[in-house]
């Protein structure tokens, strides 16, 4: 046991790093989830509409392929069924930013092997990431089954546990990835990468079956979290397919840890091309960012096609439900039920486009504390020159991706790409808001800037709950999002517009400032 000495207290140590990071993605994912039986209880009251819902989602493979198919009609098993793709996507993500974060960015930094060097067992770090990252999972599970014990205890315990689970095992995949590669923005792309394709075979195996029955759902760990079934006649040894996952990827991830030197990787780095073609700070942070760039760009444009081909049985689905009307025309505008569609779910790629511009500012921040930055800026290349670099990549990259996703809307949906271009486009300008106060964090203090994340997580739960909770107006226009007009269908307001991209400008200015006069991290 003498490889796990050490692990307490660097679990104690990892839990305070992320006293900020945990709390903000459990408390989006816990509300996410505690919004939604209120939210179904006003839309779907009797039980005839419920019954109504039932059908609308057997007979449309594309609302099974984008949520799921849903098992019972109380209020229990529609809140799994509508929140349960989207929860444990969310607590996914949590677990390997947990495990990447402590494991390989700990390496990449040089700070494990000042650690190693202590009183400290070969496994301890990688145990100790686990454990937090089974603390966020923890609380999340308790927390989610104590809100929805009031729809059932037993449901609402299998449901936590679930949404734990998937956690969990993503933890562990995290785990082994991190082994294998030398960098922890590669390890978190290519587990990313896996919770994605796990997304599309659940999707195409529900779009494929009205009860979960396909292979390919199976397939997807995301699948066995619906097929779960709470609040339906839970089946309880779905569970067990977890827990052999996650105690057969935890074995590896601990077999490959004990087997390689600290820093080093299992998969060696490619080397470089023997002619340098890197003439530019620019370049330089173009050839880091391309992948992510290029990652994103898919799944918007993908994700366009999916809601774009939705549109057309929005009108059946909501029917005559006046709540759910009420809240598409809250998030969408007045305009009408399909444009009011149109114009929600651009406003939900808008406020998932904040995530990535703030995962690309801040990897000027990774590049300052892992010392990558100090050799560029040992040559004739200026602070600035070297941040606009990064900048131009994340505010650039992020007006790609929407115009994408904007192309995606008009593939999917048929009709003419103008509107939907725009509607996405108009997005931007808050985007570039969250991303601004990104820099300006980053430029200012440093140490504070991965604060950012948690600005874009306050206002993904502002955009994502607060339409259906029916929140008051001055909750809503606490994210720059709320002032964007509601297009397609609403009037273009070009002054909320204009006034956004200027704070952003300042903001960003600010940034700069900053960085500009303070010391580089050391």
């Amino acid at each position: 046991m003498t490889s796990l000495v050490g692990t307490g207290v660097l679990l104690r140590f990892n839990l305070r790093r992320d006293r900020l990071m945990i709390p903000v993605w459990v408390a989006v994912n816990t509300l996410m989830v505690l919004s939604m039986p209120n939210t179904l209880k006003g839309m779907y009251g009797t039980e005839a509409e419920r019954a109504d819902l039932l059908h609308q989602v057997a007979t449309n493979s594309s609302f099974r392929a984008l949520i799921g198919p849903v098992f019972d009609d109380s209020l229990g098993a529609l809140t799994a069924w509508r929140v349960g793709v989207y929860a444990g996507a969310l607590a996914a993500v949590t677990g390997l930013l947990v495990v990447v974060r402590h494991t390989r960015d700990e390496e990449e930094t040089g700070r494990q092997e000042l650690i190693a060097s202590g009183v400290v067992g070969r496994r301890a770090s990688l145990t100790a990431a686990l454990l937090a990252a089974a603390v966020a999972s923890g609380v999340l599970a308790l927390l989610v089954t104590a809100g929805l014990a009031g729809q059932g205890v037993v449901g609402a315990l299998a449901f936590g546990l679930g949404l734990a689970a998937v956690g969990m095992l993503f933890a562990t995949m995290a785990a082994i990835v991190a082994q294998l590669t030398e960098s922890a923005r590669l390890a978190r792309g290519l587990t990313a990468g896996v919770l994605g394709v796990a997304f599309v075979l659940r999707a195409s195996g529900d779009s494929a079956s009205t009860d979960g029955s396909s292979v390919l759902t199976w397939l997807s760990p995301l699948g066995w979290l619906s097929q779960l079934r709470p609040f339906a006649r839970e089946r309880w040894w779905v569970l067990a397919l977890f827990a052999v996952a996650v105690a057969a990827q935890g074995a590896l991830a601990y077999v490959l840890a004990g087997r390689r030197d600290v820093g080093m990787s299992f998969v060696a780095t490619r080397p470089g091309p023997p002619v340098g073609r890197l003439g530019s700070a620019g370049a330089l942070a173009w050839r880091l960012q391309r992948g992510t760039v290029l990652g994103w760009s898919i799944g918007f444009f993908l994700a366009g096609v999916v809601y774009g081909g939705l549109t057309d049985g929005v009108a059946d689905l909501v029917g005559d439900n006046e709540k759910a009307r009420e809240i598409f025309e809250r998030m969408g505008g007045q305009s009408g039920i399909t444009d009011a569609f149109l114009a929600s779910m651009t406003g939900m790629l808008g406020l998932v486009a904040a995530l990535y511009v703030v995962a690309s500012v801040l990897r000027l921040h990774g590049e300052e504390t892992s010392m990558q930055a100090e050799p560029v800026l040992a040559n004739a290349v200026g602070r600035l020159r070297w941040a606009s670099g990064h900048l131009v990549i994340a505010f650039g990259g992020s007006a790609l991706i929407m115009l994408l996703a904007g192309l995606g809307f008009a593939v999917g949906y048929g009709k003419e790409a103008g509107p939907l271009l725009g509607a996405c486009l108009v997005q931007v300008a808050a985007v570039w808001v969250v991303g601004g106060l990104a820099v300006l964090l980053y430029g200012l203090a440093p140490r504070v800037a991965p604060l950012a994340w948690g600005v874009a997580g306050v206002v993904l739960l502002i955009g994502w709950v607060g339409p259906a909770l029916d929140v008051p107006r001055t909750v809503l226009d606490l994210s720059p999002f709320g002032h964007l007009p509601k297009l397609p269908g609403g009037d273009m307001e070009w002054g909320p517009v204009l006034v956004l991209l200027g704070l952003a400008a300042v903001l960003v200015t600010g940034g700069l400032a900053g960085l500009r006069r303070r010391d580089l991290t050391t």
